[in-house]
Formats: structure tokens, sequence, C-alpha cells
């Protein structure tokens, strides 16, 4: 992931005006481009959204789950438009036309080879920042999956491997099978 243009600033407005076919973030009023996806990487975001778009169904539960691209604005004010791989939104009122307005309960970022920095570092702290309750980082090549709770109480994350089930913070039972899951791609 690198950053499109080095000192300059972008506004939502121009982040919005992009032609449809340039994937990129906007952090921070800088455009960071996105590279193509691994075969891997759309396997796991797809096996992800299907289980807990499933649940959620089969729940009868009022959370939104969306892939990638998903527009989310996690601060009205702030010129940050990220596209988390998984977003979960349980607040229907965040809902808007281009996505979301606010921070999701739930976040996924699956990593790409190229930069594991951004979403360790920089997307962690802003979606802490921003209040996302829940954000998962999977990893491929190491075959991990790392869960923060944005929590007074729980400073440490979790750590798992594609060994373990992982357990959802925000839902009391629903737990992805890493090792039935990694069977499917």
């Amino acid at each position: 992931m690198e950053a499109a243009v080095l000192g300059e600033y972008f506004t939502k407005e121009e982040y919005y005006g992009m032609p449809e076919d340039v994937r990129s973030e906007l952090i921070d009023g800088v455009m960071y481009d996105m590279a193509s996806q691994e075969r891997i990487h759309q396997g796991i975001v797809g096996e992800l959204y299907y289980r807990i778009r499933d649940y959620i169904r089969n729940k009868g539960g009022d959370c939104k789950v969306y892939p990638a691209p998903f527009d989310v604005e996690l601060f009205e004010n702030e010129d940050t438009v990220v596209q988390p791989d998984i977003s979960v939104i349980c607040d229907k009122e965040k809902l808007t036309k281009r996505g979301c307005l606010g921070a999701p309960d739930w976040v996924i970022e699956v990593i790409s080879p190229g930069n594991p920095g951004h979403d360790y570092v920089k997307k962690l702290n802003l979606y802490k920042r921003a209040g996302v309750r829940e954000y998962w980082i999977v990893d491929p090549a190491n075959e991990s999956v790392t869960v923060f709770i944005n929590s007074e109480d729980k400073e440490e994350p979790d750590y798992y491997t594609f060994s373990d089930e992982v357990k959802a913070g925000i839902y009391d039972d629903l737990s992805i099978s890493f090792p039935e899951m990694v069977k499917e791609l």
C-alpha cells in the first residue's frame, strides 16, 4: 500500500471524485493506493463474510455485514475514508448511501504481503480512536489472527493461529473455526 502523492493533501470530496476503478483509502488527508489482492486473501474475506452473514441471518440479528469495497468514514469532520475487508455495523443510523459514517462495531482486515504495518499500526490506532469495538487482523502468511477489543478492561490483544476457533467479542455465541474455514480455501 503506497501513498499516492507524498505531501499532497486530499479531501473526502476529492476521494469520492476518484474514478470507480481506482481502489484507494484516504487517511488523514493522505491517499493510499490499494493493490489487487491475492486469491488466498479474497478466499478468507469471502469465507469470513459468509460465516458472519449467515450467523446474523440465522439469529434474526439487526447488524449488517459488508465486504470491501465498502467506504467507512470513521470521523464526520476528518478527511479519512477506509475500506476494511469486512465491516459489521449494528447501528443502522450509521449506514449511508455511500457506506458507513462512524465506527463499525467489528472490523476485520486480512493482511496483504505488501505492507502489514498499515493494518497492525496505522489502522489499529485509527480504529481504536474511532471507537471500533472489535478489530481482527488475519495474517495468512503467518497463519495467525490477532483480536483487539476496544475496552478499558482489555488492553492486550488475544492471539490465535489458523488451528484455533476464534470467538467474536460482539456476540455471545459466534465462533469462527479457522481449521474448518481454511479447508474451504
